[in-house]
């Protein structure tokens, strides 16, 4: 008796140790696409996904591929190989394996949501980061950041230690190899050297009322006013306070019957909406900085 033939199976797809991602920017010019598809065809690499923008207001081309290796090969032999493709495009580019996770500090000062929020999300997977340690300026989420097993930094900040604390938190970012630093409504400002130091690689969340309502309960201030939309902005940190690129953005419309407390309530849930995602993407590898914005592969 004969049976129909079976399709053949479908390969396996690959581990996700056996995976990269490309993120690079350079002058647009013809042949780069070209160039880095060779690239991870001669090396027996295959595209998983890819995405690129060319900017005509700059000049500048941006892009990012997620490819996987056939064959075993480290991370650092990639590196070496394709140092001859960025040099010859002038490009800012790097490559990271895509089963990292990114190594973050936490820093807080006394309004928690947005640090029980990335918490939580790192605790169930949500986010592909490791959380390092949790800094503040008080001690009021020490117990907080104990049941989650993560080491707790008090450092104090006044006018006159100030750049004591800042060297500090250096040092431990030094210590910990940290390469992420979000500043989960940390309410110090950060001084001009540190920003430099953690240039692309510090992220703030603040309400989109700036710089409308500043200073004590804007969220009173707004209701005061009859606010019809709330939102929130999370960006890089620059010494331009609350004004560096921005990453991602959130918005929910309200209502007349909305009371200041209900306000202040769905602010800190937009805050924590807006605040997760830019984490999410810049652990991905999914923003490159391009001048004082922001490219965004989704």
């Amino acid at each position: 008796m004969s049976t129909a033939p079976q399709p053949p199976a479908a390969a396996a797809p690959p581990a996700l140790s056996d995976q990269y991602v490309l993120t690079l920017s350079c002058p647009d010019k013809q042949g780069i696409v070209h160039a880095v598809s060779s690239y991870l065809f001669m090396t027996g690499c295959n595209i998983e996904d890819s995405q690129q923008f060319g900017d005509h207001d700059t000049g500048l081309f941006f892009m990012r591929v997620h490819f996987s290796a056939g064959a075993p090969v480290t991370v650092e032999k990639l590196r070496a190989s394709f140092a001859a493709i960025g040099d010859s495009f002038r490009m800012e580019w790097q490559i990271h394996r895509a089963d990292e996770r990114m190594r973050v500090v936490l820093m807080v000062s006394r309004f928690g949501h947005c640090l029980n929020d990335l918490l939580f999300r790192a605790s169930i997977g949500a986010l592909p980061v490791e959380i390092v340690a949790v800094v503040s300026n008080h001690q009021d989420f020490a117990e907080l950041a104990a049941s989650y097993h993560i080491p707790f930094h008090h450092i104090p900040v006044t006018k006159d230690t100030k750049a004591a604390a800042e060297a500090e938190l250096l040092e431990l970012v030094r210590a910990e190899r940290v390469e992420l630093v979000v500043l989960a409504r940390y309410m110090q400002v950060i001084s001009d050297d540190l920003c430099k130091q953690l240039n692309g690689r510090i992220i703030n969340i603040h309400h989109s009322f700036l710089p409308s309502f500043k200073g004590a309960r804007p969220y009173h201030q707004a209701h005061a006013r009859g606010v019809k939309l709330i939102g929130a902005t999370s960006h890089y940190v620059t010494a331009d306070l609350d004004e560096g690129p921005i990453i991602e953005q959130e918005v929910q419309r309200v209502g007349h019957q909305v009371t200041p407390d209900q306000l202040v309530a769905i602010g800190r849930d937009v805050e924590c909406r807006a605040l997760a995602r830019a984490v999410k993407w810049h652990a991905e590898h999914r923003i490159l900085l391009n001048g004082h914005r922001t490219v965004v592969f989704g």
